[in-house]
């Protein structure tokens, strides 16, 4: 743990850091949350919803986008707050604790989204914006833990290790989904071939819906050893006193914040192509049920190859970041997506860059078309360089960042990664609605990239 002794204005820090079993507990809290995207808001639930729920996929897509925008903005106002106080409390677990629960009671209610059911909608959207809300929350406080776990030589690789961890854990869980669980309504048979496990009916989609129960019960599973074995922040005020001190030290931090030029930039890049990233992880998994019309078993096979590449590049992104910088990182990162986005805009299921191609055959084997696998090799490009961006992201603001008031700090990152969160989401709901065109509302994420790209120049590390 990191341990403060304050002399005539100095402050000398000691670091001592924790055994390695506490590290690898932390970066189970990754392995634990991941799902909740994996499953839920990317290649599950996501585009079950807008197919089978919603009216048509067009609406459907627009009606999640604007409930991502909600929880965004809830997310980005109470962020730095909660940062704040967290930071004058000491204590990270209990917010971790309480936003997880969230988490767990907002999932769990995904299972009442039937097929068909339009009265369902707003109560399964509420869901959806309160599991949103808890799971990023508790991975802001999760954020504020790392730099009392190892040294400030190691924090790339141990961020990227952590996204690594949680590409995987998403990997199985999705694997667990498509193999035992959920079944195409048309042959009642799951991927590997079998019936569903617990008699869950294909036709009326149980496999999908059992995704949102399933990623409460693996997060309380495998974030327990975070709570066994991860040593956490002393207590340092009683929340009252945490609250009154958190927000004079937060307004104290906003007040400097112009003057700190290079943060100012990253925070202000960070808000623009986090927009970017997320609505594209958000709308991947719909945007291809409605170009290619593929279902659950396509879409998580998808979803598995996206997030091999995933770990792979979190894994080589943590690295890399260690040995050349996380500026670098993410500016190559954002590069690569950048470019794979104008490319996907360009693919087709009948074309690829303008060139004719045979369209899928129904009932024909999986990605057996040429546009289809153009698809797939386009998203595995986006999977790899996801990773890097999101951890190398959280080690500058790390690497920028005053180390006691880190938590408030991740406050503001969070704020800037959620503040216009629901611009991306709501422009896509926007032009998708007023044009009918999946592909009209995802080439608005071409811009938050550019712009991205530019900011980060700024940034002097």
């Amino acid at each position: 743990m990191a341990m403060k002794d304050s002399v005539a204005g100095k402050a000398e820090t000691q670091q001592i850091y924790p055994p390695r079993a506490a590290v690898i507990s932390w970066i189970f809290f990754d392995w634990a949350a991941q799902p909740y995207f994996t499953l839920i808001t990317t290649f599950v639930f996501a585009p079950y919803f807008a197919t089978h729920v919603a009216p048509d996929a067009a609406s459907g897509q627009s009606l999640w986008g604007f409930a991502t925008a909600a929880a965004g903005l809830t997310i980005a106002l109470m962020s730095p707050v909660l940062g704040a106080i967290a930071d004058a409390s000491g204590r990270r677990k209990p917010w971790i604790a309480a936003f997880g629960a969230l988490l767990v009671l907002g999932s769990g209610l995904m299972w009442f989204g039937k097929p068909g059911d339009t009265k369902v909608i707003a109560p399964l959207l509420l869901a959806y914006g309160i599991a949103t809300v808890g799971v990023e929350f508790a991975t802001v406080f999760n954020n504020a833990m790392m730099p009392t776990l190892v040294p400030p030589e190691q924090i790339g690789r141990l961020s990227g290790t952590g996204w690594a961890t949680g590409y995987v854990g998403g990997i199985l869980s999705l694997i667990l989904v498509l193999g035992f669980l959920a079944a195409d309504p048309a042959t009642g048979r799951t991927l590997f071939g079998f019936a569903p496990l617990f008699g869950l009916d294909p036709v009326t989609h149980q496999g999908d819906r059992i995704t949102g129960p399933l990623t409460g019960i693996w997060f309380v599973i495998f974030v327990l050893p975070m709570f066994a074995l991860t040593p956490d922040y002393p207590a340092r005020q009683k929340l009252r006193d945490a609250l009154r001190s958190g927000l004079t030290g937060l307004r104290q931090t906003l007040g400097e914040l112009p003057k700190q030029q290079s943060m100012a930039a990253f925070l202000l890049a960070n808000m623009i192509y986090t927009d970017g990233l997320v609505s594209l992880f958000a709308f991947g998994g719909i945007y291809a049920a409605g170009t290619f019309n593929w279902q659950t078993i396509q879409i998580g096979s998808f979803g598995i190859l996206l997030a091999i590449a995933g770990t792979l590049g979190a894994w080589l992104g943590g690295k890399l970041d260690d040995s050349l910088g996380p500026k670098r990182v993410i500016a190559g990162s954002m590069l690569i997506l950048l470019l794979s986005i104008v490319a996907i805009l360009l693919v087709d299921k009948d074309s690829i860059l303008f060139i004719k191609v045979a369209p899928p055959a129904p009932g024909g084997a999986l990605f057996a078309s040429a546009a289809e696998r153009a698809y797939l090799v386009l998203g595995c490009l986006i999977g790899a360089a996801g990773g890097p961006l999101q951890a190398a992201s959280r080690t500058l603001l790390i690497r920028l960042a005053p180390k006691d008031r880190i938590a408030q700090y991740f406050g503001l990152f969070a704020l800037t990664g959620k503040v216009t969160s629901f611009v991306g989401p709501f422009l896509i709901g926007i032009i998708t609605a007023v044009t009918a065109s999946q592909k009209a509302g995802m080439a608005v994420l071409v811009a938050f990239f550019v712009a991205g790209l530019a900011l980060l120049g700024r940034v002097r590390e």
